[in-house]
């Protein structure tokens, strides 16, 4: 599963995806709670919101409750695990913009960091699920991406530990991102939770760098 990506620029968000700039400035590297575009159908248009990288974000999780990491849903089960089913069965589903998505490669016999990304270096979006949260001022907004098995897939099967089930995101094609957004049937939803892209996706090496 996927922990951290790389979120698109705000000109590419612009000029790409076809919405306005939601003049907020996020970090080159997302990882969980932290603030990232996505993307959502309002009034049949797209609407960029600013949201925060897991379901659960932190802050909302009660004393004493186990946190556990949202950041990715399950395809097989979203709409029967509480923390995502009632967002799944009312549709609220959406495009999460991005240049490439880190991984764990194991064949060296230790995790080496990977840079997913396509192979012509166009951004990209994933699927996802997002939910709204009432604030004394407001409402501020969180994510998750959907993920699928990839057992089978010819790179991301190589990801992760030995023995683990592989798993992939999903990553919709340009001419469905309407059709994605727009969908409020659960079981039409999950048509696009597949895999389309196979061949155009490729991976290298890319070392998480600290900066002191």
């Amino acid at each position: 599963m996927c922990i951290n990506y790389i979120p698109t620029t705000r000109a590419v968000l612009v000029e790409y995806f076809g919405v306005d700039d939601p003049g907020y400035d996020w970090k080159e590297e997302v990882w969980q709670d932290y603030q990232a575009p996505i993307l959502i159908q309002r009034d049949g248009r797209r609407l960029a919101l600013i949201a925060s990288y897991g379901m659960v974000p932190k802050r909302k999780v009660q004393p004493g409750i186990k946190h556990y990491t949202t950041m990715n849903a399950r395809a097989e089960t979203v709409g029967e695990k509480p923390t995502y089913r009632r967002a799944w069965l009312q549709g609220h589903l959406c495009l999460v913009p991005m240049t490439g998505f880190f991984e764990p490669c194991y064949e060296s016999g230790k995790a080496e960091r990977w840079r997913i990304s396509m192979t012509d270096g166009m951004p990209f979006a994933v699927a996802g699920i997002w939910r709204a949260w009432q604030e004394e001022q407001g409402y501020t907004f969180s994510f998750s991406q959907l993920t699928i098995n990839a057992d089978t897939h010819p790179l991301l099967r190589r990801m992760h530990k030995p023995g683990d089930e592989k798993r992939s995101l999903v990553i919709v094609p340009p001419d469905d991102y309407d059709a994605w957004l727009g969908c409020r049937d659960p079981e039409l939803a999950r048509t696009y939770l597949v895999q389309p892209l196979i061949e155009q996706l490729t991976g290298v090496p890319k070392p998480l760098v600290f900066q002191g």
